[in-house]
């Protein structure tokens, strides 16, 4: 297979206005994707977005390019990420095209792709459509110009089937949850799922104006929703990211749930009613208390590299259906395609309602251990400290000292010449000594 030029793990992404986020790049993008998947079956795709300002420009760009295709359009405006993968699938689509940089502040942008399926495009059609970018671009004849159609029910549609997700022998009445939506994608759509399930809705965060989606507020800001949880005396809330594929959660006292706990509550409570299929896939940086607690209940864990692609590629090679990240991304296979925030914080309802339990006596079951995180620059280039003789000798060391209660991850940031050095244990002067041991002996060979 050849080299991505342009995509990324997780699409297109950058700055707007610079590298390929601009109207000529996404107009040649729109039509390269339709020249791909022109005649693949029903010749439409859809488009949504977040509430970025860029989104508009960013939309009008990729109709130009599909129609130029000859490719027909369904736009959907501005709708989460998981309920576009949702709504590809329903309408048997061709694609389905996200214009979102999802947890990034507004100034940038990204373009990711959704197959027929809902599942994200494979490698083979991100090259195809890489390659046919080095082609000139031209036009279909006049007669053969593809049609755009606003899709107006579009929120209706996955409101319900969020809903759908839910037991319908169960109510959110009685409680009362603070719902934050990062003045994003799900502004629209979150309040009203847990209102018409019976919950007294507050939300925070729904009131995007083209720059402020995750400013200040949502899954990667967790101070605005704690106090409001707190301030209003709420049972629970529920913090989103810009494009809704992510979810934090806040319990009643105000502490914070993370990924790792939300995806064990969720794991325990498919294995309690019968329905867990095999076993729970985490990533390099899920917690070692989540397999610990995940161990004791008999569940197998599987770890994969960091991003959420990597999990649902793990996920399908094992046939199971739970997994994600402890950033929030969550993924339930037997309900949604991709990581779906809505869902996800639906499923940790449904057990507390079924266990008669709050958040906080919910997330009890698993104990985190402690992280220490030390980043050592790098200047050298001309070799791998991670691979180094004396770095190995030193992780070796340390994970000899730590014995099963603790465990060593070096890994390369993918931006910043640096190496991030983690030691997990039971024991956080222990992992503090290992994390500085190790990190002065990546500086020696570094340097």
């Amino acid at each position: 297979m050849g080299q991505r030029q342009f995509f990324g793990t997780d699409g297109i992404r950058g700055k707007v206005g610079e590298s390929a986020i601009n109207p000529e790049f996404v107009t040649k993008l729109g039509w390269a994707a339709g020249k791909v998947l022109a005649g693949q079956g029903t010749n439409k795709v859809l488009i949504g977005k977040d509430t970025r300002i860029s989104g508009y420009m960013l939309e009008s760009a990729l109709e130009a390019g599909l129609s130029a295709a000859g490719i027909n359009i369904g736009l959907l405006g501005p709708m989460p990420t998981p309920a576009i993968a949702y709504l590809t699938k329903t309408f048997r689509s061709e694609a389905g095209i996200v214009i979102s940089a999802s947890h990034n502040p507004y100034y940038d942008n990204g373009i990711k792709f959704f197959s027929a399926n809902g599942f994200k495009l494979d490698d083979s059609i991100e090259l195809a459509i890489e390659e046919q970018m080095q082609q000139p671009m031209t036009c279909v004849a006049s007669d053969k110009l593809g049609k755009a159609i606003r899709v107006n029910d579009a929120a209706g549609r996955y409101i319900e089937f969020c809903k759908g997700t839910f037991p319908t022998e169960l109510s959110l009445k009685g409680l009362k949850i603070v719902v934050d939506c990062a003045h994003g994608a799900t502004y629209h759509i979150a309040p009203n799922v847990l209102s018409e399930l019976g919950a007294d809705v507050i939300e925070i965060g729904t009131e995007p104006n083209g720059t402020n989606i995750n400013h200040k507020v949502g899954a990667t800001s967790m101070k605005a929703i704690v106090d409001e949880v707190k301030k209003s005396k709420a049972d629970l809330g529920l913090a989103l990211d810009g494009d809704g594929d992510r979810i934090m959660m806040v319990d009643h006292l105000g502490n914070v749930i993370d990924g790792d706990q939300i995806i064990y509550i969720i794991a325990r409570d498919a294995l309690r009613a019968g329905r867990l299929s095999g076993g729970v896939v985490g990533t390099l940086m899920s917690n070692l208390g989540l397999e610990v607690a995940l161990s004791v209940l008999g569940v197998p864990f599987a770890r994969s590299n960091v991003g959420d692609r990597y999990v649902m590629e793990l996920l399908h090679e094992k046939g199971w259906h739970i997994g994600g990240e402890n950033s929030g991304h969550v993924l339930n296979l037997a309900t949604s395609s991709t990581g779906d925030g809505i869902i996800a914080g639906l499923q940790v309802l449904t057990a507390m309602l079924r266990s008669q339990m709050t958040l906080n006596e919910l997330s009890k079951g698993f104990e985190k251990y402690p992280q220490v995180l030390q980043n050592v620059r790098f200047e050298k280039t001309d070799i791998d400290p991670i691979t180094h003789k004396d770095v190995l000798a030193a992780v070796k060391e340390a994970e000899v000292g730590l014995g099963k209660n603790g465990r060593v991850l070096l890994r390369k940031s993918g931006t910043e010449p640096l190496i991030r050095v983690m030691v997990e244990s039971n024991d956080d002067n222990l992992s503090t000594q290992w994390a500085s041991h190790i990190s002065e002996v990546v500086q020696r060979v570094a340097g």
